[in-house]
């Protein structure tokens, strides 16, 4: 199946150019930031045949996951051997194994990684989790953020390497929860809805509202001046150009 990428523009809007002096050098950017989070931020783009600018803000968001992802898979106070206890954690894990895998075979990479900020936020504020829950997140980031993921299986004690470990599958049967509907709005116009555990953070459904396919395609060239969340309802984002 052929597949037509998208392009990435410069921070300007416009397509990057060395006569412009709009181009991104990545030697530069990795050496602030990292090869896993300039990795991770081109994926976390949007939909990957779409055309979509440079942000610098946007790689700091990206940059911080990882940093969030680092701490907490390295929180002994908080990990226990063993299987996982709490059924929310268990539910939503299996969510995002089922939705990363999906997200990877349809070329959705921005929707897997949103579904891996919604689990991360969850887990650090949690009580406590089970090491199974931390690896098994680090197998869904592999791909992604390959040097960091490689690097805090290792300091888990997973073996044999991370790439050459089967990839985890998702227990439907943990899926059924109540959940709720959240509509995406731009300028008031629904593009869009998803479901979400009642409990999910307004920045993880931010996060998704922003990468979903559909609400993309109406913030390509346009800016986000204002971010209104309804609790339990809705997103409308307010753009201009």
């Amino acid at each position: 199946k052929l597949f037509h990428q998208g392009l990435i523009l410069g921070e300007d809007g416009n397509k990057m150019s060395k006569s412009v002096g709009n181009v991104v050098n990545p030697d530069v950017v990795i050496d602030a930031y990292g090869a896993d989070s300039l990795r991770l931020f081109e994926m976390f783009l949007g939909p990957l045949e779409a055309v979509k600018p440079w942000s610098e803000k946007g790689i700091e968001g990206v940059h911080r996951f990882l940093r969030k992802v680092h701490r907490e898979c390295l929180r002994e106070d908080k990990r226990h051997d063993g299987e996982e206890t709490d059924k929310d954690t268990l539910r939503l894990l299996h969510e995002t194994i089922l939705k990363v895998t999906e997200a990877i075979e349809d070329l959705r990479f921005n929707v897997g990684i949103s579904q891996m900020m919604i689990l991360i936020n969850h887990l650090q504020k949690s009580e406590s989790y089970a090491l199974e829950t931390a690896r098994s997140l680090l197998q869904l980031l592999a791909p992604f953020a390959p040097h960091l993921a490689e690097e805090l299986w290792e300091r888990l004690g997973g073996q044999p390497s991370i790439v050459n470990h089967p990839w985890p599958e998702a227990r439907k049967e943990l899926l059924v929860s109540e959940e709720i509907t959240i509509v995406f709005q731009v300028n008031g116009k629904l593009r869009g809805q998803a479901q979400f555990a009642k409990d999910a953070d307004k920045d993880s459904i931010l996060a998704t509202a922003k990468a979903d396919s559909k609400v993309q395609a109406f913030l390509e060239g346009k800016e986000i001046v204002k971010e209104i969340y309804v609790p339990g309802k809705l997103v409308n984002l307010a753009v201009k150009g």
